[in-house]
């Protein structure tokens, strides 16, 4: 009866346009009165805390806050020129500094929606300018986008550890080889489309020299080096790692002169807003959690996998399934919370590695972001580039499907993901 109900108000709130956070919070309090369990709400408060009061969270904010200020001091026009550099005069060149600035990149915001709004502004005319048509060029640059949040520091990769109580320096270790293995498959498919269709490129491309560009990409290159070298070999907790951040894209904003004060005060503004609504979000998502655990649906799933007779393969198969639904339509944070807590428990009862889960169920509900009918990514590469949502999609749809391709081979090669924290020993 509950969980009909819980669905039912759900689907309805979402409908109505309401904001996600308060039809989860509204749903599980209705819900506690629906199966008699208004007694247990007096401990809901204290619930909220202990659920909030983790420490992973604050590198969180910090991360967010530190992608931004890189966002308006100029680091991704750096870390452009220098890819142009060695890359631009190759066949489809533009193509493959798409791919490169978004590794860069992900050490730089961790965010697909930082990353497909700064490169849409900036490459996507660029690719225009130089003979590509603006379907291929909206298209891999929110293909590359997804590399964001894979390659660390990632803020899914830190809210999942928080919430899942799972080691944030293992997920970020774990995160790097999938990260450049995307990377690899969208070049290669754009060297493929780049001789199919006979992209631009070539010796006789102009393109910065490279001394120059090095130099001046260097500080952006460095803070991912310093950022993910401390937190991996134990010289800072994720959350110090998130604070030397902040500072260096402080000093490289104003040392590159594009960081002004008005920039540092809209920064600080929009990351409080962000804040506000993802801790409303979790607050909405931990009473939910509580009333699953009273309601005991973990328990419920368990037995009905044990009852269908699925092993660790084919629950791997059901959750990618699941998680991949709910970051077509939901979004990316609210996904993990609403059904990380509830089908993650049976998977680490079959001994399915938690690193490893962790780094699926991100991967997963990351492509979500470039995928209708809700894509982040899409959506944002549609208003930044001025195209047609649905022509979009058409356009990304190969790229998805080889980011999905590849989401199985990690799924069931777990040593693609768990080997770099093996050798660290985090895992």
């Amino acid at each position: 009866m509950q969980a009909p109900f819980i669905v039912a108000f759900t689907i309805l709130g979402l409908l109505a346009g309401s904001a996600i956070a308060y039809v989860i919070g509204a749903s599980a309090i209705l819900t506690f009165f629906v199966a008699e369990r208004e007694s247990f709400m007096a401990a809901l408060p204290q619930r909220l805390f202990s659920q909030l009061d983790v420490f992973a969270f604050l590198a969180m904010p910090l991360f967010i806050f530190a992608g931004d200020l890189m966002n308006r001091g100029g680091l991704a026009t750096a870390l452009i020129d220098f890819c142009m550099s060695f890359l631009g005069r190759l066949k489809g060149g533009l193509g493959h500094v798409n791919v490169m600035t978004s590794v860069f990149f992900a050490g730089v915001s961790g965010s697909a929606v930082s990353d497909a709004a700064a490169l849409g502004n900036s490459l996507v005319p660029e690719m225009r300018r130089r003979g590509y048509s603006l379907d291929y060029a909206a298209a891999i640059t929110g293909a590359s986008s997804i590399i964001g949040p894979i390659i660390p520091p990632s803020s899914i990769l830190i809210f999942y550890g928080a919430l899942m109580e799972t080691n944030v320096t293992a997920l970020f270790a774990a995160g790097i080889v999938p990260g450049l293995l995307l990377a690899a498959v969208l070049m290669a498919m754009n060297a493929f489309y780049a001789w199919r269709d006979d992209h631009p490129g070539g010796a006789g491309d102009d393109v910065p020299p490279f001394l120059p560009s090095l130099l001046k990409a260097i500080p952006a290159m460095l803070l991912p080096v310093i950022i993910l070298g401390g937190t991996l070999f134990g010289f800072m907790t994720p959350a110090e790692a998130a604070a030397v951040a902040v500072i260096a894209a402080l000093i490289i904003g104003f040392a590159y002169g594009n960081m002004t004060l008005a920039d540092l005060l809209a920064s600080i503004q929009r990351t409080a807003v962000m804040l506000g609504a993802l801790f409303i979000l979790l607050c909405a998502i931990s009473t939910f959690s509580y009333l699953a655990a009273l309601l005991q649906w973990p328990q419920a799933i368990a037995r009905t996998v044990e009852g269908w007779g699925l092993g660790p393969t084919q629950y791997l198969l059901l959750i990618n399934a699941i998680f991949l639904v709910a970051g077509m339509v939901m979004d990316v944070k609210a996904a993990v919370a609403l059904f990380a807590p509830i089908f993650v428990p049976v998977a680490l009862s079959m001994g399915i590695d938690p690193v490893h889960l962790g780094i699926v169920i991100c991967f997963n509900i990351t492509t979500g972001l470039l995928s209708p009918p809700l894509g982040g990514v899409l959506l944002i590469l549609a208003t930044t580039v001025r195209m047609n949502y649905w022509r979009l999609i058409r356009a990304t749809l190969p790229f998805f499907i080889a980011e999905v391709l590849l989401l199985f081979v990690l799924t069931y090669v777990p040593d693609i993901s768990l080997a770099l924290p093996r050798w660290l020993g985090l895992a």
